[in-house]
Formats: C-alpha cells, structure tokens, sequence
C-alpha cells in the first residue's frame, strides 16, 4: 500500500490500483454521509478530482493518486457511506484504475514514510 500527503491509499495488483482514503482522513472527516463515485471508463491524470466525500463536517474531494482509466467504482458507497468510516483502508474504496504510469505508484509514501508524515501535522 501506498500513500499521498493528500491522505489517499493505494494497492496494487498487477497494472490495477485500488484507491481509497486513509483512516486519518476518514477520522479527520467525521461521520461520512455521502460518497460520489467516478463513473467507469473516466480517465484522470495524477491530482485530478476523483471522487466526492462530504460529512457533518465537510465535503472533500478525493484526488486521484495516480493516472489511469477507471475500471471499476464502488457502487456500495452510495448506500452505506459509513463504509468509508468502518473500513477506510479496506472496503471503504472508491474506485479502482488501471495504471498507465507505474512509475507514479513507486514515487508515493510506504507506510512508514506516510506514518512519519503524520507525525508532522
């Protein structure tokens, strides 16, 4: 698993990214009411807007982490976004994509580097 200082995961398999947020930001969010999905087939570039997550707190944008095409989107989000609450690193995902720069995934945080990053906020 990866990281970005914008507290976005993401796990590889193959030339597959599953991206989702952190449980730092999922506790910094509060209680998520709402989640938007990407719609398949949408290509981003690394920073793009990828998804939308709004709380009793706030609304964020998720960014994507890497660029690619969607492949897939989870559509449980809609019905249950308290996933993202439950299980930020797990089934609490937003979207997954297939990866046309690999190189994007190596130049993100491991856990250690984003676990000390945490330690500076």
């Amino acid at each position: 698993m990866r990281f970005t200082r914008d507290h976005e995961w993401v796990a590889l398999d193959g030339d597959v990214a599953t991206v989702g947020i952190t449980a730092y930001a999922a506790e910094q969010l509060g209680d998520v009411v709402f989640v938007e999905v990407p719609d398949i087939g949408k290509t981003v570039a690394q920073g793009d807007g990828l998804a939308v997550v709004e709380s009793v707190k706030a609304a964020s944008d998720v960014y994507a982490p890497i660029s690619g095409e969607v492949v897939e989107a989870n559509g449980e989000l809609g019905d249950a976004p308290e996933t993202v609450n439950a299980a930020p690193e797990a089934a609490g995902w937003f979207a997954k994509i297939k990866v046309s720069d690999p190189s994007q995934v190596e130049a993100l945080m491991d856990r250690a580097a984003y676990e000390d990053y945490l330690g500076t906020l």
